[in-house]
Formats: structure tokens, sequence, C-alpha cells
């Protein structure tokens, strides 16, 4: 569990500091800001992609102890819980613009000799949105943990994403508040951050 978890903690570290603005100016400063605008979205994404993979391996690889079993009769109720956790992030995904948050409109306008930056996006407030403001790290976690058999390696694994889940949404936080002001403001004070109905008093 311990090197699972470790590894994952260390993904994490690896993320903040590329979503990092010195980072980001680096970058901008050595290719150009049309190449920033362009393409360091989906430069991060393809290094998210293939830095988690040898972690899965490990996990694969070596499951090591299992820690509890659920019962059959219990299954179906986990096959709900992860079948919502489906629908709710390919909604979650379906209402933002999911080429973009995936870099790939921005790759394409750049390689098209389109304008860059993008023009700005709406902030998205209806649908699951309206439920919490992370919603695709809510339904991601009804996906992960719902499982019949937890593996030591499984649950290091379950807790760095848990983890960097929750970081990463404060890094977001800060992100959205710098890009939308008041209107982002006045959306964290009517919609739970992560848990469904339970709001925290965001004064700030």
């Amino acid at each position: 569990m311990i090197p699972v978890f470790v590894s994952m903690v260390c993904y994490g570290l690896l993320h903040s500091v590329l979503a990092s603005d010195k980072v980001k100016q680096r970058f901008q400063v050595k290719f150009g800001e049309r190449a920033y605008h362009g393409l360091y979205r989906v430069v991060f994404n393809m290094i998210a992609f293939t830095t988690i993979l040898p972690i899965l391996y490990m996990m694969t690889l070596n499951p090591e102890r299992v820690i509890w079993t659920i019962p059959l009769d219990y299954e179906p109720i986990l096959w709900v819980i992860q079948g919502i956790g489906i629908i709710g992030f390919v909604m979650a995904l379906l209402q933002i613009d999911g080429l973009r948050f995936l870099g790939l409109r921005q790759a394409w306008a750049y390689f098209n000799g389109d304008p860059l930056p993008l023009p700005d996006e709406k902030l998205t407030t209806t649908g699951v949105y309206k439920l919490v403001r992370h919603p695709l790290y809510l339904f991601s976690l009804m996906l992960i943990w719902p499982v019949t058999t937890m593996t030591e390696a499984y649950l290091g694994w379950a807790l760095g994403v848990t983890l960097y889940f929750l970081v990463g949404s404060l890094y977001e936080e800060r992100r959205m508040l710098q890009y939308y002001g008041e209107a982002y403001q006045a959306y964290r004070r009517n919609v739970p951050w992560l848990i469904p109905f339970l709001k925290f008093n965001n004064k700030s």
C-alpha cells in the first residue's frame, strides 16, 4: 500500500509543479506565447497520462494482501453507485468543452493557424455543476471506491487519488476565482464544494 500511495503523492506533486504559474511562465518564455496557449494544456495531459501508467502497472503487478471483501449480495449496490458515477462523469464532461479540457481544441487551433488564446469559457453553474462545484472529482470517486475486493495496493492508489483530487480542487478554486472573480465567488457561496448538500462557509 505504502509504495503505491507514495507514488501517487509524488504524481500529485509533479502535477502541482506543472500547474504552477512559474512553470507556465517558463514554458511561455522558452516556446512563445502562442505555443503556451496552444500546446501547454495537451502536453500537461499527456504527461498526466503517461506518468500514471507505471503506478497502475505496479499496483496490478503486486496487489498485495486483501484487506476486505464485500459479500456478493451487496455487489448490485456497488454497481448502482458506479453506474451513477459513470453517468455523472459523462454529464459533467458534456456540460463543459471536453476537447478544450483535454487541450485538443487549443492544439488544433495552434497547428491550424487559428487565433490564440481561445475565447474565454463561460462559467458552468447548471446541471451537475449545480450539485457540486467539482462533479468530475465527485463522480470519479464514486467509480474508484465501490469495489468488492480491496487490496492493499488498490487502497494506497485510491487514497492517493482522493488526496490528489482534494488538493487539486483547491488549486482549481484559486484559478477559477482569478479567472471569473465575483461570479465564481457567488457560485461558491451557493453550491457545495465536493459533497452534495454540504456547504462550507466561504467568506473569502
